[in-house]
C-alpha cells in the first residue's frame, strides 16, 4: 500500500479520531488548528486559581449506547460515573429536569403515583386536539400542556435560538424525556461518564502517534491542499468556500466567567426558565468532576445570540432557509477537489460526541478500504441534507 500524506484541519475529535485510524495504518497526518489548542469545543483546561478543570467552551458530558465508541475512549481516558442532574429555576422554585415525577407533584402541588400523574398528563393537561405538531410549541403542548411548556420551555427555548417555539421544528423537543417516575438522569445511555483528566488529554493522547504531526496556531487556506494528497476538513462548510453563497445560520454563546469561595449552586447545571433573566442557565464546573474536591468554584453564566463572521459557531439552525442554502453548499462540495468535509461544522449538524467518534471511526475505514483499492475519496461520508 503506498503510504499518503493527508490534512486534518481541525484538532477536534472529527480530525484527531480519523487522523488516528489512518496513522495506525502507515499514512503520515498533520493536523492544524487556527486555536492555541486541541481537541476543538470540549477543550477542558485547570483554573490556576482553583483547581478545577473547566470545561472552556461550555460543558460536555459523555454518554452512549454504542459500546465499541465507549471501549475506544477509554483506550485513551479512564472515564469515571456521571451522571447528568440537571434543575432549573423558574417562578420563584428550583425543579428537576428533565420533567419526571417529581417534577409534576411538585409543580402542581399533588402527591400522584406514576399511572395517576400519566392520567393526569395526558387526559388533563396535554392539548389532545393537536395530532400531527409540527412546532416546538405544537409538540409541548400535546406533550406536557400549556402550564408546564410555558414554565420550562417557551422561556428557555426563546432565549437558546432567538426566536418564538412556534417557529422551531417539533422535533426539537422530541429528544426530550417526559417521565413518571423519579428518575432525575438528564441521559438514559448505557454508557455515561467523564475523562478522569479531561477531555483535552483524552484528544491528545489520541494524537500521540509518531506519524502524527500537529500544528496550532495555523489558519487553513486551500492553496495548503496541493500539498497532500487529501484534506478532511472539519472547519465551516461555508467557511471552506469563502461563504461565497451567504453566511449559514448558527446560534453562538457568551459566556460570563466567575468563581466563587465554597459552592454557588450546589449542582453542575442549573437552567433559568423565566424569559426575564437573560442567561439560559449557569454550570458550576466543579461538579463535572464530583471525584476531585475543591474549595472554590468556576461558574459560567450562559447567554446564547446569532453567531456573526467572528464568532464561535456552536448549534447549527437548520430551518428551511439554512437548509436551502446547505444545499447549494453541498453542490460546490461535491465539484470540490480532494477534500473530504467532516464534523458538526464541516456537516452543518448538532452532533454528540461519541456520534462525533463514531463517524470518525467509520469514516477512518471507509477510506482506508478506498485508498487500498485506489479510488476517489468521497466528499461527505454521511448523509449531509
Amino acid at each position: 500500500m503506498k503510504v499518503g500524506r493527508y490534512l486534518m484541519v481541525g484538532a477536534g475529535l472529527s480530525g484527531a479520531v480519523i487522523g488516528r485510524e489512518l496513522a495506525e495504518n502507515g499514512h503520515e497526518i498533520t493536523v492544524m488548528d487556527s486555536r492555541n489548542h486541541i481537541a476543538g469545543n470540549c477543550h477542558t483546561e485547570r483554573d490556576r486559581d482553583t483547581g478545577v478543570m473547566v470545561h472552556v467552551y461550555g460543558p460536555h458530558i459523555f454518554h452512549t449506547d454504542d459500546s465499541e465508541v465507549w471501549q475506544y475512549v477509554n483506550r485513551f481516558s479512564n472515564f469515571l460515573p456521571y451522571k447528568n442532574r440537571v434543575k432549573t429555576t423558574a417562578k420563584g422554585q428550583v425543579f428537576s429536569l428533565p420533567v419526571n415525577l417529581h417534577t409534576i407533584n411538585q409543580f402542581f402541588g399533588k402527591t400522584m403515583r406514576p399511572d395517576e400523574a400519566h392520567a393526569f398528563i395526558t387526559q388533563e393537561q396535554a392539548d389532545t386536539s393537536i395530532v400531527d405538531p409540527q412546532s416546538f410549541e405544537e409538540q409541548a403542548m400535546r406533550f406536557v400542556g400549556r402550564d408546564l411548556y410555558e414554565t420550562f420551555f417557551e422561556g428557555y427555548t426563546i432565549k437558546q435560538w432567538g426566536c418564538h417555539p412556534s417557529e422551531l421544528p417539533a422535533s426539537i423537543l422530541k429528544r426530550l424525556p417526559l417521565r413518571f417516575n423519579y428518575d432525575d438522569n438528564y441521559f438514559f445511555h448505557k454508557y455515561q461518564g467523564m475523562p478522569e483528566n479531561g477531555y483535552t488529554k483524552m484528544v491528545e493522547d489520541i494524537l500521540d502517534h509518531p506519524l502524527i504531526t500537529v500544528t496550532l496556531n495555523t489558519p487553513f487556506d486551500r492553496s495548503m491542499g496541493p500539498g497532500y494528497d487529501h484534506v478532511f476538513y472539519s472547519g465551516p462548510l461555508d467557511g471552506y468556500f469563502g461563504y461565497e453563497l451567504g453566511q449559514l445560520g448558527y446560534r453562538t454563546l457568551d459566556f460570563e466567567c466567575f468563581t466563587y469561595s465554597g459552592d454557588y449552586q450546589g449542582c453542575a447545571v442549573m437552567n433559568y426558565g423565566d424569559k426575564s433573566v437573560p442567561y439560559t442557565r449557569i454550570t458550576e464546573h466543579k461538579y463535572f468532576a464530583p471525584w476531585e474536591s475543591h474549595a472554590s468554584s468556576v461558574c459560567y453564566r450562559e447567554f446564547s445570540r446569532a453567531a456573526s463572521l467572528d464568532d464561535i459557531p456552536y448549534y447549527p439552525i437548520r430551518q428551511v432557509k439554512e437548509k436551502s442554502l446547505l444545499g447549494k453548499y453541498v453542490e460546490l462540495a461535491m465539484r470540490a477537489h480532494n477534500v473530504t468535509f467532516v464534523g458538526r461544522l464541516g456537516t452543518y449538524r448538532y452532533l454528540d460526541m461519541d456520534v462525533t467518534i463514531r463517524e470518525g471511526l467509520d469514516t477512518g475505514k471507509q477510506v482506508l478500504m478506498q485508498i487500498a483499492k485506489r479510488e476517489k475519496l468521497k466528499p461527505f461520508y454521511v448523509s449531509v441534507l
